[in-house]
């Protein structure tokens, strides 16, 4: 009996371990968001468009944004020291490092990205203009669930 409780408790040891090493490989792999989202990345960044999922990028893009926020994209972006020092570091905890995020995209646009550009390649450049998507930064116009980081294409809606 008690060889069999403690090959339970091994058993159930792995799973969790293998668990918790397929949650840090969501962000790679599935292009997911981490479980454990960070609450100051989803209340400064979701605050003027989808936290995107940190796996999108890679570290070197993520340290670049987070250290240019006064001059975000054309808007001022700052936030307090505090929550950009934990956004930062839990970016880069969570940046792409996979083959198809390794490279810095221009101007670390994840739509400039080599993937989302072979991704979206079907779709014209006049798609992403339209009104119901205004933008190809806009996922959550076709991606039903991108706010919770699920990009799966069985779940895409395109609104025209």
């Amino acid at each position: 009996m008690k060889d069999f409780i403690s090959m339970l408790v091994l058993t159930a040891l792995t799973y969790v371990a293998v668990g918790a090493a397929s949650q840090l490989a969501m962000a790679d792999s599935a292009n997911r968001m981490p479980v454990d989202r960070l609450p100051s990345y989803q209340a400064e960044c979701a605050s003027c468009h989808l936290a995107y999922p940190p796996g999108f990028l890679p570290a070197q893009s993520w340290s670049s944004i987070m250290g240019g926020l006064s001059k975000h994209y054309g808007t001022d972006a700052s936030v307090e020291p505090k929550d950009a020092a934990e956004i930062s570091a839990w970016l880069k905890r969570y940046a792409g490092s996979y083959k198809r995020v390794k490279e810095v995209p221009p101007e670390n646009r994840i739509t400039q990205s080599y993937w989302f550009q072979k991704k979206h390649r079907k779709i014209g450049v006049e798609d992403f203009a339209k009104p119901p998507v205004k933008s190809a930064a806009n996922c959550n116009a076709c991606h039903r669930h991108a706010e919770q980081g699920n990009f799966d294409d069985d779940d895409v809606r395109i609104p025209w």
